[in-house]
């Protein structure tokens, strides 16, 4: 995993800046976490995502020239059909 997050900070061009965001979670197993996670990574807008069960925290890098609160709504919606239980505080 950490050998793909520094092959995609390298691959960036200079000058590219993305938006990083924290956001409270509420699941309640590892394996829901990280079926999260995967769905928020697939979600067009994100450049990456990562959800920490024992924190109970989401932190999503947003693609150059997205608006956080419009992909963050379309990733709380494929969060919830994996998880339906899942909550993301927007």
């Amino acid at each position: 995993m950490i050998k793909q997050v520094l092959n995609h900070i390298i691959e960036k061009p200079e000058g590219v800046f993305l938006m990083k965001k924290t956001y409270k979670i509420e699941v309640d197993c590892a394996n829901c976490a990280n079926l999260m996670e995967e769905a928020a990574r697939k979600t067009a807008g994100v450049a990456g995502a990562t959800v920490n069960f024992m924190t109970q925290k989401m932190i999503v890098e947003f693609e150059e020239g997205q608006e956080p609160g419009q992909v963050m709504q379309t990733v709380l919606k494929a969060c919830k059909k994996v998880e339906p239980d899942c909550g993301i505080e927007l």
